[in-house]
Order: C-alpha cells, then sequence, then structure tokens
C-alpha cells in the first residue's frame, strides 16, 4: 500500500517536473480546486449508481487532485503530504477519545457533542463567534441548509423533532400559497426559499439529508426522460 501510494506522489512529481507535462506544470492551486470539486461529485455520482468499480475510479482520480495541491504546496515550502496524512491521523485520534482513550460515551449522539466540545477547544481563544462560522459559504444551497440547522439545533435556535419540523414546513407552505395568490414575484422567490430551507430541517429530523435526496430525485427524472426519450425513438 505504501508502495503505491509513493508511486503516485512520484508521478505527480514527475508531472509538474522539467521535462513533465507542460499542462501539470501550468497549473495553480485556484485551477485544480476546480477539478477537484468535479472529482468529488463524480465520486457522489459513483456512490449513488452504487458501482463499486466506478467508485473505485473516481476515488483515485479525487485522490490525484488532493496529492497534486499537496505537491503544489511542497514546490512553495508550505508542507508535504505526508504532513496532511499525519495531521489528519491526529485529528481523528484526539476527536475519538472514547476509541483511543479513557472517555466513555453512550451513543452516537453523544459522540457529536463531544466532537463540537473538541474541535471548539482546539481553536482556542480565537474560536469562531458564531456556531455556524466554520460552514463553507460555498456549499451547494441544500448541503449548506443541512448544516446551518444541524448546527443551530445545538443551541436551541432550530427545530428539535420532526413534528415540530413538520409543523413549520405546512406553515411555509400556507405562506407560500398566499403569496402566489398575491401574485408579488419576489414574496413568492423569498417564501419560496423559506419552503426549502423547512424541507430541509425536515428532512434532517427524519435522519436524512436533502442535499442526498434531491440529487437520487434528480437521477430518477433523468431516468424517466430518457426511458420517454427511447420509447419516442423506438
Amino acid at each position: 500500500m505504501y508502495g503505491a501510494i509513493k508511486a503516485l506522489i512520484d508521478l505527480v512529481a514527475r508531472l509538474r517536473s522539467p521535462g513533465g507535462c507542460p499542462w501539470d506544470a501550468k497549473q495553480t492551486d485556484s485551477t485544480i480546486k476546480v477539478y477537484l470539486l468535479e472529482e468529488a461529485y463524480e465520486v457522489l455520482d459513483a456512490i449513488e449508481k452504487a458501482s463499486a468499480a466506478d467508485v473505485c475510479e473516481e476515488l483515485g482520480d479525487l485522490l490525484f487532485h488532493i496529492i497534486f495541491l499537496a505537491r503544489l504546496a511542497s514546490e512553495r515550502g508550505e508542507f508535504e503530504f505526508v504532513d496532511v496524512v499525519e495531521k489528519i491521523t491526529l485529528k481523528m485520534i484526539r476527536r475519538h477519545p472514547h476509541v483511543f482513550g479513557e472517555t466513555r460515551l453512550n451513543n452516537a449522539e453523544e459522540v457529536v457533542e463531544n466532537w463540537a466540545i473538541i474541535k471548539k477547544s482546539e481553536k482556542g481563544p480565537s474560536a469562531e463567534a458564531s456556531v455556524l462560522d466554520s460552514i463553507p459559504g460555498n456549499l451547494p444551497a441544500l448541503m449548506r441548509a443541512h448544516r446551518l440547522g444541524e448546527r443551530a439545533s445545538r443551541i436551541g435556535f432550530s427545530s428539535q423533532d420532526a413534528n415540530t419540523a413538520w409543523d413549520e414546513a405546512i406553515e411555509k407552505f400556507d405562506d407560500l400559497k398566499a403569496a402566489v395568490a398575491n401574485g408579488e414575484k419576489s414574496l413568492v422567490g423569498q417564501k419560496m426559499g423559506e419552503v426549502f430551507f423547512c424541507l430541509a430541517t425536515l428532512s434532517r429530523n427524519w435522519g436524512l439529508n436533502s442535499e442526498h435526496l434531491l440529487r437520487v430525485q434528480n437521477r430518477r427524472f433523468c431516468d424517466r426522460v430518457m426511458e420517454q426519450e427511447q420509447k419516442a425513438n423506438s
């Protein structure tokens, strides 16, 4: 295993070295981050297709771009790929004291709560002012809605149970219905956004993820359209 990883690291170094690949030599963090994001979504697609072969291939593509970014950092004298591996290993050990230490936790919920406590202590005095600060602003909107609600629920701000979330969703649907009847486009847009957010909260309270649910539904829709196209062309 270690030999295979070193071979990939050496391959990236060769691509970036004089006499290597002109295209790879031109790449920067800014250009590679786009491909990194694309590869991450291709991993998701492969997982949703339940294709082990595709998941294996796409994980390899994703790993390549991670190592490529580490190589760029190495060339600037910032860090090496081994530093990436060592840091995440130490972080996971530190954040799993119930596995690698003496802490006793009884369920997954307590693990999540303890994780948040450890994460906050790691940041020290400079920790973010809000529990929401560390959620990336460029996450897909539904995924970010899920994370925002999840974090807010830790301080009692967001719905704590599925029944309450359902009631809020119905209320927002009624508001949307009234806005549509009113015919004001900006208000309709606002109320649609509130409905989307409430549905993300509802799915979270059912132990589901709205981003995943919509991705699955998008795929089902594509399958139905393609099936109809095939029938029309047959």
